[in-house]
């Protein structure tokens, strides 16, 4: 996974204030209760990602933790939307 590059970060951003516009253009559709927006680190050695993931909370001003699944993350809430960074070690997806 490698992380978007300018083009590719306005056209997420288009997209979703387009989403934002359509859904309350269209009060029939239905819209979950929540939703997350998660960005992975480019793929590495575990304390590499990790690494990142600080780096990213440091960015957006909060502590990164571990999940009880051994996840790494760091979120920021916008309402019912979460910006979401997350590690995933090989070894957590292996399952040992």
């Amino acid at each position: 996974m490698t992380y978007a590059n300018a083009t590719e970060r306005q056209a997420i951003i288009s997209g979703l204030r387009k989403l934002a516009n359509y859904l309350e253009s269209n009060p029939d559709v239905p819209a979950p209760s929540y939703s997350n927006v998660l960005a992975l680190p480019p793929d590495g050695d575990c304390a590499g990602m990790r690494a990142e993931i600080d780096a990213i909370a440091e960015r957006i001003g909060v502590e990164a933790r571990e999940t009880v699944r051994g996840h790494y993350v760091a979120a920021r809430s916008f309402g019912p939307i979460e910006y979401r960074a997350v590690a995933i070690c090989e070894h957590y997806q292996e399952g040992t």
